[in-house]
């Protein structure tokens, strides 16, 4: 039984969806991996998560943009790709920094290391 300091139920998923909204989203670089060939998909977003989501979604409904990718994927599957999130953005105090500004350097920064590293970027 909840007890009397508890909200009612209404209000505290009110507060819960409320705090959802006003966190900060997990902006940042992500990479899809062929296992197979090597090729590496790299993308910056201001939402990893919701973007690898999408591209999962896209694959599974063979409506990706990358053909190459597609390709692979309806011949293979899925267990062929590892999606990952490989590097997250800290929140800055400055309510006016440049969070685009900042994923665009970081993802030329991993192009440039997969690229060291002689992977295929896309």
């Amino acid at each position: 039984m909840d007890s009397p300091s508890d909200p009612p139920p209404r209000v505290a998923r009110r507060e819960a969806a409320r705090r959802a909204r006003d966190a900060f989203p997990p902006m940042g670089i992500y990479a899809i991996r062929d296992l197979q060939s090597g090729r590496v998909l790299l993308g910056a977003s201001r939402n990893v998560h919701a973007s690898l989501n999408r591209a999962r979604f896209e694959l599974r409904m063979r409506s990706h943009s990358d053909r190459v990718l597609q390709a692979a994927w309806n011949s293979s599957g899925p267990e062929r790709f590892s999606f990952e999130v490989v590097e997250l953005l800290k929140e800055r105090a400055d309510p006016d920094f440049d969070y685009a500004s900042e994923l665009k350097a970081l993802e030329q920064i991993h192009r440039e290391l997969l690229a060291q590293a002689g992977g295929k970027d896309e």
